[in-house]
């Protein structure tokens, strides 16, 4: 199981691959798994955003996770497995499922659409926490609807089970917030603030857009480390382009076609309601594909 001292560096989420049939490409998966691992990534994270987590079953997220364990061989790497609803409940069950399949860590999104109290969120998080799994919350106010106060994220961060923090608030204010007084780690979840995350004292980051140049980010992240920001934020600065491309349209779509491009997956195919790339992202992209 992870600890909260063990949180940081790079951890990629992975992206899962499907047959132009739409079932999984488990064969693709386990290539590209092992393409990330020999890069020397810091942990991986299977069945989160980038994963297409509202799209995939219980059923399918058991068998990638498996195909990742099978991947990892003897590595140490650490694998965090998405387990987060809109329902405690079910957070719950998927979290103690997790446990049971192998998963290191739960990365559990503070529930969206419903909008519940702070106080709801705070006891979502407890029940989560209390899973026998080590917990990674996860605030990302622009797709749950609510954004927690620094206050009610400490609050979450006290909480025995919950090792850090994923902060995908899309600004640097929580981080600096919770940098006042002595907290749990904090992995930058939003890749374009990765390089000031990293200044203002972020441990690492979960970053979609690490699956291609993987070895730059690492290398952006060690050098922040080693305190040489400067350097880092030279070397994030010729990072900007790729990120923004990627984002250009919604996640994953993009990144799962410049990886079918680099031959690390033998289709794009996403599941509905996510759709292709245009034409025109698909020019932009093409500059990336020898790297």
């Amino acid at each position: 199981m992870l600890s909260a001292a063990e949180l940081k560096g790079i951890y990629v989420p992975v992206v899962t691959p499907f047959l132009p049939n739409g079932e999984l490409d488990l064969v693709s998966y386990g290539r590209y798994v092992k393409h990330l691992l020999e890069t020397d990534i810091d942990g991986l994270v299977v069945g989160g955003t980038t994963g297409e987590s509202p799209t995939i079953s219980w059923e399918e997220i058991e068998a990638l996770v498996l195909a990742t364990r099978e991947a990892r061989g003897s590595r140490s790497v650490p694998i965090v497995v998405g387990t987060g609803t809109n329902s405690t409940a079910d957070t719950v069950r998927r979290t103690e499922m997790a446990g049971r399949i192998g998963a290191d860590a739960a990365l559990v999104v503070t529930p969206y659409y419903s909008r519940p109290s702070e106080a709801g969120i705070v006891e979502h998080y407890r029940r989560a926490s209390r899973s026998g799994v080590p917990v990674i919350a996860y605030e990302i106010p622009a797709r749950t609807g609510v954004r927690l106060s620094a206050g009610t994220m400490r609050t979450i961060l006290d909480l025995e089970g919950v090792i850090g923090l994923k902060d995908s608030s899309g600004s640097l204010n929580l981080l600096q917030e919770l940098s006042r007084v002595d907290t749990k780690p904090v992995l930058c979840g939003e890749d374009s603030l990765l390089s000031d995350m990293l200044r203002q004292g972020a441990s690492g980051g979960i970053s979609a857009s690490a699956n291609v140049r993987t070895a730059d980010f690492i290398e952006v992240y060690r050098q922040a480390a080693a305190g040489n920001h400067a350097a880092a934020e030279s070397m994030f600065y010729e990072l900007r382009p790729l990120i923004e491309d990627l984002f250009r349209e919604p996640n994953p779509a993009p990144l799962k076609w410049l990886l079918a491009r680099q031959s690390l997956l033998a289709d794009d195919a996403v599941r509905l309601p996510m759709s292709p790339i245009t034409s025109e992202l698909q020019a932009r992209l093409s500059r990336y594909v020898a790297g």
